[in-house]
């Protein structure tokens, strides 16, 4: 019987399905690979398609339409119905720590330091810029565009709220959360209490910014174009197990023209360049992450977990066309072709009921309990499963009052059997929605709606949508090709009452 294991659990944020090495990917992640190695590589996990009701969702186990997120990318989570990680573990005697985004709530009450957390540094809101997230420095020119200084709320234990201009110009957020996170570990890791590290990442999230050496890197690897780094990347991770090949490979998306009709493929070349290089950063902050825990002496009894917050993002946004996406006073997102390569084999993208927009990938290492590494899991999950699965681990139960508030019971499924390699495969039914998007997957059936309008690549509109279901049978279409809605109608009629009711439950209407 193991002691109970510490937990670090870090996120990406909108960083697609295949953009890891150990997922099909190019990009240079050997610490994520390593990781991969050693434990276990879910590829059937989920999220809710967008940043902040993803980020509910996992440290809840509810869904956010029962935390006041709606059907909208609201960044408030309620603190009235639920209790989060932070809270139950702490409860259960471990040391809680956060370091890196937060997007849940600026208010008093919803704070990290007030809904668990004792250590606390980090982006309350939802992105800044990454070398200078607050007003120039002195001497610093202003940004080309003011939507290139982005200045957010920061926050950490001391002083909670504050508009945040780092003095350093080495200062790049990846980099800080990192060192922030170190500094945790050391303080609180030496310890005889286990200890849960939540390192929640900006990057890939637009601004496309990275550091000249990391984008040096890449430049000139992207030049062959997205669609031959899709049929790359699909060829990976066919050879790694990770898609069945009676899946397919989707089109290449719409937004993305053929390669050769671009006209300045250099440009392009640099925006994945960028995209890239902040991945490679991400990976490199995580490498040291690891090197700590295995200095500290607990890196056999620690599950390490990682995942992203949704799938590749095809917003547009074009804020400084005079400065190309790279420096401090650049403002650019990476765009729908690139992102299209970035969900390989998927179809579409954040905000998306489709696998595109919320499918990720989770890698999970536990040495003290899994010796066994580079397993591959098909295990259905999603961040709702965290709550059960860490409580699990804890030795704690789930309370129905907490704080003098009464709970709402989670959602989720521990993820333990499946994390040890114990029993078959557990059928789900999972729902979403968000801006018309709607989705439910019951066991290996999906139905899912794209919204009814969208724009620059993303679904507006109403909570209930108003576009046509469309039914898939995912063990063998996980890639969405083919449309059963026809020729099934009882199933959509079934699965529709279904994600209905789940609708009607969540109060979302």
């Amino acid at each position: 019987m193991h002691a109970r294991p510490n937990i670090v659990l870090i996120m990406a944020d909108d960083m697609g399905y295949s953009d890891l090495g150990c997922f099909g990917g190019e990009i240079h992640t050997p610490n994520l690979d390593r990781l991969a190695g050693g434990g276990v590589r879910f590829t059937h996990f989920y999220n809710n398609a967008v940043c902040a009701p993803t980020r509910a969702s996992l440290l809840t186990g509810l869904y956010p339409q029962q935390l006041g997120l709606g059907d909208n990318n609201v960044a408030t989570l309620r603190d009235d119905n639920n209790v989060t990680l932070a809270e139950t573990l702490r409860a259960a005697g471990y040391r809680t720590l956060m370091s890196g985004k937060w997007h849940n709530g600026h208010e008093a009450s919803r704070l990290p330091v007030n809904r668990g957390f004792e250590r606390y540094w980090g982006l309350l809101s939802g992105c800044s810029n990454y070398f200078n997230p607050g007003l120039p420095r002195p001497g610093e020119p202003a940004p080309a565009h003011k939507a290139a200084g982005n200045m957010r709320h920061w926050g950490d234990q001391d002083r909670v709220i504050y508009p945040f201009t780092p003095e350093d110009p080495k200062f790049y957020t990846t980099d800080a959360f990192t060192e922030k996170a170190l500094a945790f570990l050391d303080e609180c890791g030496r310890g005889p209490e286990p200890f849960f590290l939540y390192l929640a990442h900006c990057a890939p999230h637009f601004p496309m910014q990275a550091w000249p050496e990391d984008i040096a890197r890449y430049r000139g690897r992207y030049a062959v174009g997205w669609e031959e780094i899709r049929r790359r990347r699909y060829q990976r991770q066919l050879e790694m197990g990770i898609v069945h090949p009676r899946w397919g490979l989707s089109p290449a998306d719409e937004r993305a023209p053929e390669w050769a009709a671009v006209e300045d493929r250099d440009a392009m070349d640099l925006a994945m360049s960028v995209y890239a290089a902040m991945i490679d950063r991400l990976d490199m902050g995580i490498g040291r992450v690891l090197e700590r825990l295995r200095q500290l002496g607990c890196e056999e009894n620690t599950l390490v977990l990682f995942l992203s917050d949704n799938g590749g993002s095809a917003e547009r946004i074009h804020n400084t066309p005079e400065v190309p996406p790279g420096p401090v006073d650049s403002y650019h997102t990476v765009d729908a072709p690139w992102a299209n390569a970035s969900n390989t084999p998927f179809r579409l993208f954040k905000r998306f009921g489709h696998e595109g927009g919320i499918s990720t990938p989770l890698i999970a290492r536990w040495p003290a309990a899994v010796p066994c590494g580079g397993r591959i899991s098909r295990q259905v999950g999603h961040v709702l499963d965290f709550m059960p699965t860490f409580l699990e681990l804890a030795g704690a139960e789930y309370p129905g009052v907490f704080a003098g508030r009464k709970v709402l019971p989670h959602e989720g499924c521990s993820l333990l059997p499946a994390l040890l390699g114990h029993g078959e495969e557990r059928p789900r039914t999972l729902c979403w929605s968000h801006s018309g998007a709607r989705a439910i997957r019951h066991g290996r059936w999906k139905l899912v709606t794209a919204g009814p309008r969208e724009r620059d690549g993303l679904p507006e509109g109403d909570a209930a949508g108003t576009a046509a279901w469309e039914l898939y049978d995912l063990e063998t279409d996980r890639c969405e090709l083919r449309n059963l809605a026809m020729h099934r109608p009882d199933l959509v009629a079934d699965l529709s009452a279904r994600w209905e009711a789940w609708a009607r439950r969540c109060a979302q209407r």
